[in-house]
């Protein structure tokens, strides 16, 4: 019963519930970058590389004869995919840059907040300061 208490204290606090949260959304904007590298960027780098597909590339290891398509040839054995290894670089590089940007960016509005009231010295400073200023005198 008291591990059980223990893991419901342990659920319930914001930290937790703040990084299940991180990791669905997390999830999802991956997705979006997924599609954003597949679908956008790597159709314009294959259209300026000459019209090559890099998610199709790859070195057949199992004597597949070449010019099959990626599929086949991974049902016929193992294949050194590279170019899928390319398109996920890059998917990686973009969200990476995103998720730089957006720390950055939250680390600027974090520093444009005004800080509180500088909080008083303590009390035995404020003496010592007393006691030098008449020292002084």
């Amino acid at each position: 019963m008291k591990m059980m208490q223990e893991f419901r204290e342990f659920a319930v606090k914001g930290n937790a519930i703040d990084l299940a949260v991180g990791v669905i959304v997390g999830g999802a904007f991956g997705k979006i970058v997924d599609s954003i590298v597949g679908d956008l960027i790597m159709p314009v780098i294959g259209k300026l590389s000459g019209g090559l597909d890099f998610s199709a590339y790859y070195i057949p290891l199992a004597g597949q004869a070449p010019g099959l398509p990626l599929a086949e040839a991974k049902k016929l054995g193992a294949v050194f995919a590279y170019g899928n290894f390319i398109t996920i670089a890059v998917n990686f590089v973009i969200l990476a840059f995103i998720v730089f940007m957006m720390v950055k960016q939250i680390n600027r509005l974090k520093k444009a907040d005004p800080d509180p009231e500088p909080a008083l010295p303590p009390e035995e400073v404020l003496l010592l300061r007393e006691i030098r200023d008449s020292l002084k005198r």
